[in-house]
């Protein structure tokens, strides 16, 4: 056989995954939130993938980017009552951001594949994390029909690829792509039961679909314990070199964004 013919390997050098995990220490308004996890995303565009563990304060009402809130929701007893609402830029439905731990990771999509798969990855790994302090969940089947974002509150059912707990939804997320990158972020329910929404909707069924924490532990939520615990699954479930992230450019970013997540006619223009 001649030389020429011969067909030989060769090995290519794969960069080696960097990620940042952002544990958010100080609870920040609704609009300051979105302004944020949008500029994250933003970020993502450019490869970089974050991580990000925050809450909220003062408590607020988040609708999706598609949601029609004008018409669900009473923004005359909203109002009335001081209650703060955002529009998210990403999709899905109703959720209020109290006694939870919302998570956001922005990333390149091709690290995932898809958007579905990011979206079971993601939330395998938020399983993962809730094994660590002795929560048994299981994700919603892939049969589970989507529901219409005119369905009522994002915790009133569960879309496939969700964490359950007992035919119960733990953890509610959306997602938002921007040509190369995505966002999906989501409420990690600790003690909160949702039932606000439906008040707030003018509705009296009481059924709720959710689940806490704090009900299935029988004890107050460890929300130190499950910061640690998403932080040490993320690092298991997506391998390479972890990194504190540094926000300053992305909160220097987030301001210039903030007068659109603050802006009325966003949040109420559906």
């Amino acid at each position: 056989m001649e030389i020429g013919t011969w067909c030989v390997p060769v090995r290519l050098s794969m960069p080696t995954p960097e990620w940042s995990l952002w544990v958010d220490a100080v609870p920040r308004p609704g609009w300051q939130n979105m302004a944020i996890d949008h500029a994250l995303l933003d970020g993502a565009e450019q490869g970089v993938a974050v991580l990000r563990l925050y809450r909220w304060a003062p408590p607020c009402l988040s609708f999706g980017a598609h949601e029609p809130a004008h018409r669900r929701y009473d923004r005359a007893l909203i109002e009335a009552r001081g209650l703060d609402c955002v529009r998210r830029p990403t999709g899905g439905r109703a959720v209020w951001h109290h006694n939870e731990l919302t998570y956001a990771l922005a990333a390149p999509l091709s690290r995932f594949g898809g958007l579905r798969e990011a979206y079971l990855r993601i939330h395998i790994m938020l399983a993962a994390a809730l094994a660590r302090i002795g929560v048994p969940t299981t994700l919603a089947g892939p049969g589970q029909p989507t529901p219409g974002v005119a369905a009522g509150p994002c915790f009133r059912a569960a879309v496939g690829g969700e964490v359950m707990v007992e035919g119960k939804k733990l953890v509610g997320s959306a997602q938002l792509r921007h040509d190369t990158a995505f966002l999906q972020h989501g409420a990690l329910l600790l003690s909160d039961d949702q039932s606000l929404l439906s008040e707030l909707a003018g509705v009296t069924d009481t059924h709720s679909g959710a689940t806490t924490v704090a009900h299935l532990l029988d004890r107050p939520a460890p929300i130190e314990e499950i910061v640690i615990a998403i932080g040490e699954a993320a690092r298991e479930a997506w391998p390479g070199v972890w990194h504190a992230f540094a926000p300053g450019a992305t909160l220097d970013a987030a301001d210039a964004l903030a007068a659109h997540y603050r802006d009325p006619a966003w949040t109420w223009c559906r």
